[in-house]
């Protein structure tokens, strides 16, 4: 009986002084990829990182933060392809100073790892993307219309240009919402 007391204030004295620690921890950085998507991302495009809040000039940061908080601005999970599977797009640059081009990527899980395309590439600002719901979509220059049954990525420029990206079941297809 002794015995049982005891075990059960260790236990006891552990949960307690664990669960605050926890509560308190901060939580992981909103531009973290999974480990095993990290690994082959690092091989395809090496030297590239996700874009992060600190990547962006003040204004951008700005702008970003007004519309999408704290979220991560090179990376966003979307039901792109509209099967439920884990799907992430990101915006890749190079690492320190020199930032090089963008890469705008998208990432599929496909049950036996993850499917990898490059959807579009940039120059040597700091472009952003988000997600946004299916709908009807038409171009800056009022050409082109995309009825999106599933969610859409926006790769963005900000003050400078804007794409539009939508899995139309074969394809993806792309309008300019700004030039």
């Amino acid at each position: 009986m002794l015995l049982k007391s005891i075990c059960f204030s260790v236990v006891s004295l552990y949960l307690f002084l664990r669960v605050p620690m926890a509560a308190g921890a901060p939580p992981g950085d909103a531009c973290d990829l999974p480990k095993d998507l990290r690994s082959e991302v690092a091989t395809k495009y090496p030297g590239k990182k996700v874009v992060t809040l600190a990547d962006l000039q003040d204004d951008d940061r700005g702008f970003f933060q007004k519309d999408h908080n704290d979220s991560c601005p090179g990376l966003v999970k979307v039901d792109f392809y509209g099967d439920g599977k884990p799907t992430l797009a990101m915006v890749l640059i190079g690492n320190g100073e020199g930032k090089d081009s963008s890469v705008l990527v998208v990432a599929h899980w496909t049950g036996a790892g993850w499917k990898i395309s490059t959807l579009a590439t940039g120059g040597p600002t700091v472009p952003v993307v988000w997600s946004q719901d299916p709908g009807e979509y038409q171009d800056v220059y009022g050409q082109k219309k995309i009825h999106a049954t599933e969610p859409v990525v926006v790769f963005c420029r900000y003050e400078s240009w804007a794409i539009l990206y939508a899995w139309t079941g074969g394809r993806v297809a792309k309008i300019w919402l700004q030039d």
